[in-house]
């Protein structure tokens, strides 16, 4: 990672040229290809399937797609009336000459049918059915019918259009709303957090590289794969809110570092190489979790894990990669005005200010009341939760569409005039012997099953069969609930049709019935999903928790996330279900009093959730661990690790907020439900979790939150988020700087034994650094020595090495007492010093013998007596 961060700042300007190429390429590639975006849904194996395919077979001239135009009058008027009769049947005539429209069939005319017209007279309809599905009509043809329609539409004659053409041609709002409001937020955040508006461009750049990659990368994918119309918008959801927070933690670290004392080019270096790899190791885990809905086996959610997983994985190379670059660019500039002033007046911030302020106090409450505080927000989690006890999954309809669209009109006139039920109509398709020999027993077989249907309990009525021809084997029975398509008496009475009337008239007589239909195919989406929800949350946890464990070495750290996320999904869900389907807010939204939640939501959702909470733990851990590392105190590592990650993660948490609920302006309902939806978890996981019952938990356990069996560690991968401490976090071949005699003469210090660790004084106003050279017994230089700075506590603070004359530059955080170890390799040797910062550089060569070359008794090991 160190590598690749210091290739990406020398090469800013490739770096940027590459990204900003990739861009505008996919873009350009995507636009003049347009999208080939499908919304078919295949559920091989279920009854609701396998009758409508039947149905396809012997009625091909009604295998496109199905839409209404609906009119009503006002009270005292009747839609015979001939003005009415005469606008409308020319508005037909119209509609008919429509290129792509196969059929119009309406209740006027030789051939009308008067069924169509309610029995008040008020409210009529008719049906226009295209050659193609919705999504393979030309948008033109589907305006031009919604355009014939709403020309016939007066004073006292109201009309409306619904169906599935109807709505993909109307509803279409202007895309990149949300995700301008979401960016807009973001911004005022991030200027907030950051108090620069350099800085504050930074993430925002990042995620509109990646997600306008990743988009147009999608749009071309979905010429040679079969991708929902939904899969942009989900992942620009998800790719948004990741792309910016993978960001904002590397210039977090990238800022903290430079008011430390450190170059930019280190600083960069240094974050990437240890945010930049957390962001790796989350953003894996994401894509992880998202491909984990193709284990599912439904099309349509593959479509979307491809979408979303793409997006964030674009957000993770620009983090690692055009970051870098950006913070090449900026030099210094990532700091506010008074940031530079300070640091030029003051000097280098102390390492771990951020513990003794601020969120160290939270973190030192936390400490002193564990108990308290995990009550208080397992209280807080366990209430939210609570409704997702009644959750029911359904699907949502034109029904839920803003009041001002055609389709709602529509949909709400044919209520009004014809019934709840007649929105959902379901499809009986009986299968009976063919041929003219048994006609006779067919008509009488379908005769009972149509009087056994009008009997059942919660039918409102019925139609008679419709066949495709004399010899055909194949009827069609229309049954009209007496509850809307969204209740949950609808649901009952497919369960009482099937289980019950159908299988009795089945074993009166030699037909087969199968029950399809919109309402029938969602409710059997919905027991597919639900039987294969357990299934697909314990692969996402499983991996979740296996990962966590090679990375941290622990049991129980992974054991806390895994319940954690469960816990913020349950508590997802429990807002959706009072805010949709308590309607408890749906109100204020246009969307109806009461929406049930959209089958495939929880699918999505989950993969969404895991991802993003694992997100948050291993930023707030991998501090954790690595303080523990260093100095074994577990106390000391919980309230350090939450210190110094609580600014970030809960200004990443705001962030996301603010770019899930823009969504809430998408247009979409599913869209809105998943926003809203992530927003709430969002929230409640960064300031309820892992604020409060994370660092209480872990306070409580100590020094078992570490604990892994020995067995199990011998045989575990080594996978550590945090980089090696040997690990080179200086170049191979350093820039050449200033030859130290060009600068005013810092005092220089002849090397010393190992014994004698006294501390050296700078003189002061210079940059605090340690310059010199290496060199073995005889005085020639040894190049690639590797230099570590180690501070008086014992952590690694700076890493470098010689070049090819020996010569090295470490910067240190600050003034203070530090340790500088040089090591070779090649000789066998090393050597340890100890060096007193002020306010200046100091000038330090150290020498490196062989250790059989050691004689002068010091006791020194491999460290090489000094003269």
């Amino acid at each position: 990672m160190a590598v690749l961060a210091r290739w990406c700042f020398r090469h800013r300007i490739v770096v940027f040229a590459v990204w900003l190429c990739a861009l505008l390429g996919t873009f350009a590639g995507s636009s003049a290809a347009g999208t080939g975006y499908t919304d078919s849904f295949e559920l091989p194996g279920t009854e609701s399937t396998r009758a409508a395919d039947l149905m396809a077979e012997e009625f091909p001239q009604e295998a496109g797609s199905s839409n209404s135009v609906v009119w009503r009058v006002p009270e005292g008027r009747s839609v015979r009336d001939a003005a009415v009769r005469a606008d409308m049947s020319g508005a037909l005539a119209d509609i008919a000459k429509v290129p792509e429209v196969g059929s119009v069939a309406g209740p006027y005319g030789a051939g009308g049918d008067s069924t169509r017209i309610s029995e008040d007279g008020r409210v009529a309809y008719a049906t226009v059915t295209f050659t193609r599905q919705a999504d393979e009509l030309e948008k033109a043809h589907i305006e031009e019918v919604m355009d014939a329609a709403g020309a016939a539409a007066r004073d006292g004659l109201r009309v409306g259009l619904g169906g599935d053409a109807v709505e993909r041609a109307e509803g279409e709002p202007p895309g990149g709303i949300a995700e301008l409001v979401g960016l807009a937020a973001a911004a005022v955040i991030l200027f907030l957090a950051f108090g620069s508006l350099y800085a504050m461009l930074l993430p925002l750049l990042c995620a509109v590289f990646g997600i306008g990659t990743g988009l147009s990368t999608v749009g071309l994918i979905s010429h040679v794969t079969d991708l929902s119309s939904a899969a942009p918008l989900l992942g620009s959801l998800i790719g948004l809110g990741v792309g910016i927070d993978y960001a904002l933690f590397i210039v977090t670290r990238h800022r903290s570092g430079v008011m430390r004392g450190l170059a930019p080019e280190e600083a960069a270096v240094r974050a990437v190489n240890t945010a930049g790899r957390a962001v790796l190791f989350a953003g894996g885990t994401v894509c992880i979790a998202l491909l984990g809905m193709m284990t599912l086996g439904i099309g349509m959610l593959d479509g979307v894990a491809i979408a979303a997983s793409l997006t964030v994985l674009l957000g993770v190379l620009a983090a690692v990669t055009l970051l870098p670059a950006m913070l090449g660019l900026l030099g210094p500039r990532v700091l506010s005005r008074r940031q530079r002033h300070r640091l030029a007046v003051h000097g280098p911030a102390p390492e771990q200010a951020s513990v003794k302020r601020g969120w160290g106090r939270w973190a030192a409450f936390v400490q002193r009341r564990p108990r308290t505080v995990g009550a208080l927000a397992t209280v807080v989690m366990v209430v939210v939760a609570l409704p997702v006890l009644s959750l029911r999954l359904g699907t949502t309809d034109q029904g839920n569409n803003p009041e001002s669209s055609t389709t709602r009109q529509a949909y709400d006139m044919l209520a009004d005039g014809f019934g709840p039920g007649f929105n959902g109509p379901l499809q009986l398709v009986a299968e009976t012997p063919g041929g003219p020999a048994g006609e006779g027993a067919r008509r009488a077989a379908l005769d009972r099953l149509v009087a056994d249907v009008r009997e059942t309990d919660g039918v409102a009525r019925t139609t008679p069969p419709s066949s495709p021809g004399p010899d055909s084997r194949i009827a069609v029975i229309q049954v009209v609930p007496e509850t809307a398509p969204q209740s949950a008496g609808t649901d009952e009475l497919i369960d009482r049709l099937r289980d019950e009337t159908l299988r009795e008239a089945e074993a009166e007589g030699d037909v087969e019935v199968l029950v399809t239909g919109s309402v029938a195919f969602n409710k059997d989406f919905a027991e597919v999903v639900t039987g294969k929800l357990p299934m697909f949350i314990g692969v996402i946890v499983a991996l979740g928790f296996v990962l966590l464990l090679i990375a941290f070495r622990s049991v129980l750290v992974p054991l806390t996330a895994a319940l954690m996320n469960l816990l913020a999904a349950a508590a997802s869900f429990g807002l959706l279900v009072a805010i949709f389907q308590w309607g408890w807010g749906s109100g204020l939204l246009g969307l109806g009093d009461q929406v049930p939640i959209t089958s495939f939501l929880p699918v999505i959702m989950l993969a969404m959730l895991f991802g993003l909470s694992m997100d948050y733990q291993v930023f707030l851990v991998s501090r954790m661990h690595e303080e523990w590392v260093h100095t074994k105190d577990s106390a000391r590592a919980v309230r350090v690790g939450l210190a110094e990650t609580s600014r970030v993660i809960t200004s990443a948490a705001l962030i996301m907020v603010c770019v899930f609920s823009a969504f809430v302006l998408s247009g979409d309902l599913e869209g809105v439900m998943v926003g809203l939806g992530l927003a709430g978890a969002v929230a409640l996981d960064a300031f309820i979790l892992r604020m409060m019952l994370v660092p209480a938990a872990m306070f409580l356990l100590g020094r078992a939150n570490w604990w892994l069996p020995h067995w199990l560690d011998r045989r575990l991968p080594h996978l550590a988020v945090e980089p090696k401490e040997d690990a080179e976090a200086g170049p191979p071949e350093p820039e050449a700087d200033p030859e130290p005699e060009a600068a005013p003469q810092p005092r220089v210090q002849a090397p010393v034994s190992v014994s004698a660790l006294a501390p050296v004084p700078v003189p002061a106003g210079e940059q605090a650094a340690i310059r010199g050279t290496v060199h073995d017994a005889a005085g020639i230089p040894v190049p690639r020595a590797s230099l570590t700075l180690i501070s008086a506590g014992g952590n690694q603070l700076a890493k470098s090495r010689t070049a090819q004359d020996g010569s090295y530059s470490v910067t240190a955080p600050g003034e203070g007492a530090y340790i500088l170890v040089a090591t070779s390799p090649g000789l066998g040797a090393a050597k340890s010093r100890s060096v007193l910062l002020n306010d200046g550089p100091v000038r330090l060569d150290l020498r490196l013998d062989r250790p059989e070359g050691d004689g002068d008794g010091e006791g020194e090991g491999s460290a090489g007596g000094a003269p």
